[in-house]
């Protein structure tokens, strides 16, 4: 009967090993899954290695170079990871990062005060006497170490010191996931800052590779251009002009995410951004006109600056809705994400023969906004381009419920 209440009591023993491991796993993933980057993902995997082996206290390490750094830390002790990341650790028998370091192995200090080589000034802020460090390895390489610390000096339990380290395997793979997620996101942003970032969003996801390819879709495509640019051009100073386009093209810049727009391009002083794809846009031929009106209300005040010096700059806008191919254009080496159909010539053509401070619509733009749009028919006009005259509406304003 012992042998049998022995058996019992290791196999209950196991059974909660495994759920310890199961549950510190699970949080591990969960924190991997949230996609918050590499951070959360450091204080779970920390944590739970506090909780496996009834820490007070834990720290994780990663190795830049020589050095090993601190990250995150579990406990509450905030002002030790201060000064752990102040004083980052190298491979010799100080700390115990500097013994796992050395080893590749698990270490333990049963005290560090009764430890003569060890001088780490963390524990006059912590206190702990204990201490177990595990390594960190992926694919044979140490990239850092995870140190579990006690209040009270001691041994680590064997069961204690396996739990961990199976943990730290799984934390490894777990850290180089989340580094490679990270490095993702900061290739998006970096890539945000060239390209419209509902087109960085595409290049970076494999759902945005069939819209790259070619697809239909119905849009709302707009043109802007100054007017008078070209004169202004001819006797302004490069500064002068250089401070015109990026005033301008900071103010349009700003507008365009605040009305769910796609820049396709900047081009001097033409501009051309589209609505509805690759986001669907609710409205988008209204939302192309609201951002028309809040650009002329922008550029105008902008404009008062330059109108005092003597420069006469205005801004005119062509909108038309309709079906369009849109995908990746360019080259080998160089992509855009744009838009080619009849609707795109329409929109420019519009946008040229738009009056300072007129935002000119074509009739398919127009029937789907005439009832929230003050607008006002100018006539039928003949464009380049297009075998027949197209009819064309002028924007005063948007309706009061609008």
């Amino acid at each position: 009967m012992e042998g049998t209440s022995e058996t019992a009591d290791a196999l209950k023993a196991e059974i909660e090993r495994l759920r310890q491991e199961h549950l510190a796993v699970s949080d591990l993933l969960a924190a991997l899954a949230g996609g918050e980057g590499l951070e959360p993902v450091l204080r779970e995997i920390v944590e739970a290695a506090r909780r496996l082996c009834d820490g007070d206290y834990a720290q994780l390490f990663l190795r830049d170079g020589e050095l090993f750094y601190a990250h995150a830390e579990a406990g509450g002790q905030p002002e030790a990871l201060e000064y752990a990341r102040a004083h980052p650790h190298a491979a010799d028998p100080t700390t115990a990062v500097g013994r796992v370091a050395l080893s590749g192995d698990v270490v333990q200090i049963e005290d560090v005060l009764a430890d003569r080589e060890y001088s780490s000034g963390d524990q006059e802020i912590v206190g702990f006497r204990a201490l177990l460090g595990v390594p960190v390895i992926l694919k044979g390489a140490l990239i850092g170490a995870i140190v579990v610390g006690r209040d009270q000096p001691g041994l680590f339990s064997q069961e204690q010191v396996e739990l961990v380290r199976t943990f730290a395997d799984q934390a490894a793979v777990a850290i180089a996931n989340a580094r490679l997620l990270d490095a993702v996101e900061r290739q998006r942003s970096e890539l945000a800052r060239f390209v419209s970032p509902q087109v960085a969003e595409l290049i970076s996801s494999t759902e945005g590779e069939q819209l790259l390819a070619g697809h239909r879709a119905y849009i709302s495509c707009l043109f802007c251009d100054l007017r008078n640019f070209t004169g202004f051009a001819e006797t302004a100073a490069p500064e002068d002009l250089l401070d015109v386009l990026r005033a301008y093209h900071t103010a349009l810049g700003e507008l365009i995410p605040l009305h769910a727009g796609t820049l396709e391009h900047f081009a001097g002083d033409g501009v051309m951004i589209f609505f509805n794809d690759p986001v669907p846009v609710s409205e988008h031929e209204l939302e192309a006109v609201r951002f028309a009106l809040a650009a002329h209300q922008r550029f105008r005040e902008l404009a008062e600056v330059w109108t005092k010096r003597g420069d006469e700059l205005a801004l005119g806008i062509g909108i038309e809705a309709g079906h369009a191919t849109l995908g990746r254009i360019g080259f080998e080496g160089r992509y855009d994400y744009g838009v080619i159909g009849p609707i795109a010539n329409l929109a420019s053509r519009l946008s040229s023969r738009a009056a300072p401070g007129q935002t000119l619509i074509g009739p398919r733009l127009y029937a789907a906004v005439e009832e929230a749009v003050d607008a006002s028919a100018v006539g039928n006009l003949e464009l380049k381009g297009f075998a027949r005259a197209i009819p064309v509406y002028e924007v005063n304003g948007l309706h009061s419920s609008s």
